[in-house]
C-alpha cells in the first residue's frame, strides 16, 4: 500500500471509513478490508463503532501493520474529557495504543491549546502515535500548528470532485500536514456524474474508481466507506491505471459546484 509522508509519520493512502456501520458487519467489513491490503481502517467516538472497529482489526490478525484512527467528538475536547474520552476509546476498541488521533470538530468554546495539549500528554504516555485535526479551516489550521507541542500530521476534511479544497489544501501543505478525504465518492454522487462515467470508461474503470484515482493521484488519501464487501476491492484498485493532465483538469473543474454535502449547526465558517 501507498503511504503519504506526514512529519515523519506513514499514513496508508487507502482507508476504510466506517461511519454508519455497526455491529458484526462492521467488524466482517473491517477484517476482509484488512485482508485485501487495506492498511488504514478510520472510526470515531461519534460512530458509536470502536468496539466493533477494533474486533475487526484484531481478527484480522494483522494488527500491528495496520493504522487505526479516531476522533474525539466536539463536545469532549477539555483536557479532562479529552484523557478520559480517548482512555474509553482504547477500552472499546481493546487495542493498546491509538495510531492517529484527531480533534473530529472545532468547538470554539474550548481553546485549541487546552485541547491539544492533553492530546499530547496522550501521545507523550505511549497511548497515541500521532496527533491531527479534522474539517479545520485554514484560520483553524494556522492557530494549531501555532500552539500544538506536539507535531499535527493531517487534517481530514469533505474532499471529492465536486468540491474545490484548494485553500485549505494549500494551509495543509504549508504546514507539512496531510490531507485525508472523507466521503471521497461524493456519498454516492460520483458514480451518477456523466464526466467521471466516461472517463472511468475510457480506462476500463468505474465512475467511484475515477473519483478516488483524481485524489490520490494528487497525494490525498481516501477513506471510502462501503457497507458492501465486494465494494472493498474496487474501492482499492486505483494504482493500475493513470488519469491523464487533460483529464484531471476536466475533473477539477467539476469542483467549481461547491456541492459541500457534510454541514452542521457546528461546522466552522468554511474557506
Amino acid at each position: 500500500m501507498q503511504v503519504v509522508k506526514a512529519k515523519g509519520f506513514d499514513i496508508p493512502i487507502v482507508g476504510l471509513g466506517t461511519w454508519m456501520l455497526r455491529g458484526r458487519d462492521c467488524a466482517r467489513l473491517t477484517e476482509q478490508a484488512i485482508r485485501l491490503g487495506y492498511r488504514h481502517i478510520d472510526t470515531a467516538q461519534m460512530y458509536g463503532n470502536e468496539h466493533d472497529v477494533g474486533d475487526g482489526v484484531r481478527a484480522s490478525g494483522k494488527r500491528a501493520e495496520v493504522m487505526v484512527t479516531t476522533k474525539i467528538q466536539p463536545s469532549l475536547l477539555s483536557a479532562r474529557d479529552v484523557d478520559r474520552s480517548v482512555k474509553e476509546s482504547l477500552a472499546h476498541l481493546r487495542l493498546d495504543h491509538i495510531d492517529l488521533l484527531l480533534i473530529h470538530w472545532p468547538n470554539p468554546r474550548v481553546p485549541l491549546a487546552e485541547t491539544l495539549g492533553a492530546m499530547a500528554k496522550l501521545k507523550q504516555e505511549g497511548l497515541v502515535r500521532a496527533l491531527g485535526v479534522s474539517n479545520f479551516t485554514v484560520a483553524l489550521l494556522d492557530e494549531a500548528n501555532k500552539v500544538s507541542p506536539e507535531p499535527l500530521v493531517c487534517n481530514q476534511i469533505e474532499m471529492h470532485p465536486f468540491l474545490d479544497q484548494s485553500k485549505v489544501i494549500a494551509a495543509c501543505r504549508r504546514h507539512g500536514m496531510a490531507v485525508v478525504a472523507y466521503s471521497p465518492i461524493a456519498r454516492g454522487g460520483a458514480p451518477e456524474d456523466a464526466v467521471l462515467g466516461r472517463i472511468g470508461k475510457a480506462h476500463g474503470k468505474s465512475a467511484a474508481q475515477v473519483s478516488l484515482r483524481f485524489l490520490v493521484q494528487q497525494g490525498i488519501v481516501v477513506i471510502p466507506r462501503t457497507s458492501k464487501v465486494e465494494r472493498l476491492e474496487e474501492n482499492i484498485a486505483l494504482f493500475d491505471f493513470a488519469l491523464t493532465e487533460a483529464e484531471m483538469a476536466e475533473i477539477a473543474g467539476l469542483g467549481r459546484r461547491g456541492d459541500r454535502i457534510v454541514d452542521w449547526t457546528w461546522s466552522p465558517k468554511w474557506d
